[in-house]
């Protein structure tokens, strides 16, 4: 098999307080191959936001990456210096903000922070910059682009700020773009529109894309592969088709429940009961086991790593350990 580009090895994010260590991602393992859009969803909370902030080397002090590794194409890049980190973000590594406001400065017009980065990143004259950056915006559905350009941020509608925010992102030919709840704030046709112009410029360019959200419609029509991440821990990954088909995890089968659809007879979605345990309350063995209906002895005591089930598939569920099910 071909190298993937980026692999995420037994990674651990914690944030010391003045009551303990509270650890926000366990030992959370996956890989993106080239090309692919890998689609990480679960409530807020679950930690979606702090891998992929973990993956660019953006965790706020005293956050700290604890444990495991972080791979690049072959390389090591969660261990590198902050200079060099600098480097891989942007150049290798594009990311996509939820809130555009906090990526643009609203003090500079969106032609100078887009032929800044390029500058910074690729050796080109600040003309040559500045057509690469108007080429870019018309390919992200911005109009009239040459005239915009020298616009500031606030001249933007939200949708159209975040379309900015992807050809910024994108400006450098990253070869992983990372795009955090990229469609939140954005009613459903913009969200529609956005994420068609991020997967095709992607595909385009053969960049691989992490796309980390709650909403299961975009995944399911995004996605190649889908990562299900629950209280800092992998529940269930896998192809989108088979997780979304045939969920296996309780966790995931819930998310997949609570989706309404045009075939839906009952009055009522299925509900999980219950919420997502704080940092400083995870329970023992399974941290999903105070809302699921299948726990058994075992699950309130040892807490399971993600199992292989097969064609891609891992589910950390001990309802699928036939080894250990007398245990």
């Amino acid at each position: 098999m071909a190298e993937p580009l980026l692999s995420v090895r037994d990674l651990v994010v914690e944030f010391p307080t003045r009551k303990g260590v509270l650890r926000a991602i366990d030992k959370v393992s996956f890989d993106i191959a080239e090309g692919e859009v890998l689609g990480m969803v679960g409530e807020s909370g679950a930690g979606k936001s702090i891998t992929g902030t973990a993956i660019i080397g953006l965790i706020e002090p005293p956050g700290r990456i604890a444990g495991g590794e972080i791979w690049l194409k072959g390389k090591r890049i969660d261990n590198i210096a902050p200079e060099a980190m600098r480097r891989v973000r942007g150049r290798r590594i594009g990311m996509v903000f939820q809130d555009p406001l906090t990526s643009l400065n609203p003090l500079y017009t969106v032609a100078q922070q887009l032929i800044e980065t390029i500058r910074s990143h690729l050796d080109v004259s600040e003309k040559e910059a500045r057509a690469r950056a108007v080429a870019l915006l018309d390919r992200v559905g911005i109009p009239a682009a040459a005239r915009r350009i020298d616009d500031y941020p606030h001249h933007f509608s939200g949708g159209m700020r975040q379309r900015v925010v992807i050809a910024l992102a994108l400006c450098a030919e990253p070869e992983l773009v990372i795009a955090d709840e990229p469609t939140t704030a954005l009613d459903v046709s913009v969200q529609a529109q956005i994420i068609d112009v991020l997967k095709e410029i992607c595909a385009e360019r053969g960049a691989a894309v992490m796309l980390i959200t709650h909403d299961m419609g975009v995944i399911a029509e995004t996605a190649d592969r889908v990562a299900v991440l629950y209280a800092g821990r992998l529940a269930e990954i896998g192809p989108v088709r088979d997780v979304i088909q045939k969920a296996e995890h309780p966790y995931t089968q819930g998310l997949m429940g609570s989706i309404p659809t045009l075939a839906q007879e009952s009055d009522r979605l299925v509900q999980i009961p219950g919420s997502m345990p704080r940092l400083n309350a995870i329970p023992e063995g399974c941290a999903f086991n105070p809302r699921c209906e299948h726990a058994f002895e075992r699950c309130f005591r040892e807490r399971p790593d993600p199992l292989d089930r097969g064609t891609g598939r891992r589910v950390a569920c001990w309802l699928y350990d036939r080894v250990g099910a007398g245990a």
